[in-house]
């Protein structure tokens, strides 16, 4: 698969987790916040916490799910990226955080299965 279309993949998966989580209550805080460390693909309000939402998106599971694909390292660089957010974006620094992920995978009959998973890991 060539990278725009990859690109295209990863944003189409971005919107629906958007959606997913507006209409289970979250608000929309950051989409794509960049920094020198990394990027976070969402950060939402829910109530009163800043949730930092890693999406990930697999056509297939040959090497792993898309939820298998947040390893020991991914989980590092998120939490120093979430750290550079509350340090850059100071309003939301007293708030608790949370690290969630919503996994999008290929289903049977190009069909697509949302997972979200809340508190997926600390920091």
């Amino acid at each position: 698969m060539d990278r725009s279309s990859s690109q295209s993949s990863g944003n189409a998966a971005e919107a629906m987790a958007l959606e997913h989580l507006e209409h289970h209550g979250l608000h929309l805080i950051a989409k794509n916040w960049r920094c020198r460390l990394g990027e976070l693909d969402l950060v939402m309000l829910d109530i009163d916490t800043v949730v930092f939402v890693e999406v990930r998106f697999r056509h297939h599971s040959a090497w792993g799910g898309a939820t298998e694909s947040v390893d020991a390292r991914k989980r590092t660089k998120l939490t120093h990226v979430a750290m550079a957010f509350l340090q850059q974006e100071s309003r939301w620094n007293q708030h608790p955080c949370r690290f969630d992920v919503v996994a999008i995978n290929a289903a049977s009959k190009g069909k697509l299965q949302l997972n979200w998973i809340r508190n997926a890991f600390d920091s």
